[in-house]
């Protein structure tokens, strides 16, 4: 059976979020909890990612990333090179981009090398946090798919992604 490892990004991922959903959908869907969600080290959290994936069964592992939490996972297959199932990486943020002003330390530069899994990244036309174009970038440089969910904002709470059943089914690709 799968695991599904959710790495929520900057203050976690709150009640409404389309992560929690896909959290209650049964135990083999388990949120990956950081120490701090608000002031983030990238060491610590790729460490808590290792933590996770050394307790499975790794080839059977989906990492399930939003927002800051997708570039984590890049950062954690950066360093550690265990082949995972897969990774579904939601509205990266582009955390290069000076608009990004959030006390995130140790996240830059992103990794660009090429994911030694199979992974999607889901983007919107009008995230505030990743253009359409950088979204592409990632996904090309990461070896991705990339699928463009039209007008979605960030893809979470405040954008109407409660009940995500669309990125619930993407799941079924890995």
């Amino acid at each position: 059976m799968t695991t599904y490892g959710i790495v929520p990004g900057l203050g976690n991922s709150g009640e409404l979020h389309w992560q929690t959903y896909f959290e209650e959908q049964g135990d083999h869907f388990i949120r990956i909890v950081q120490s701090e969600w608000d002031a983030p080290e990238c060491t610590d959290w790729v460490e808590t990612i290792q933590s996770f994936v050394k307790k499975c069964n790794s080839t059977d592992i989906v990492l399930i990333g939003h927002s800051l939490g997708c570039v984590t996972i890049a950062k954690w297959a950066e360093k550690y090179t265990i082949p995972i199932k897969g990774a579904l990486l939601v509205a990266p943020s582009d955390i290069e981009n000076p608009v990004y002003q959030f006390p995130a330390k140790g996240f830059t530069p992103i990794p660009l090398n090429r994911l030694a899994f199979k992974s999607i990244v889901v983007a919107s036309e009008n995230d505030p946090w990743v253009s359409m174009e950088r979204a592409q970038f990632f996904a090309d440089q990461w070896g991705a798919e990339l699928i463009n969910i039209g007008m979605g904002g960030h893809i979470n709470a405040v954008s109407g992604h409660h009940k995500w059943d669309f990125g619930l089914n993407l799941l079924d690709r890995f």
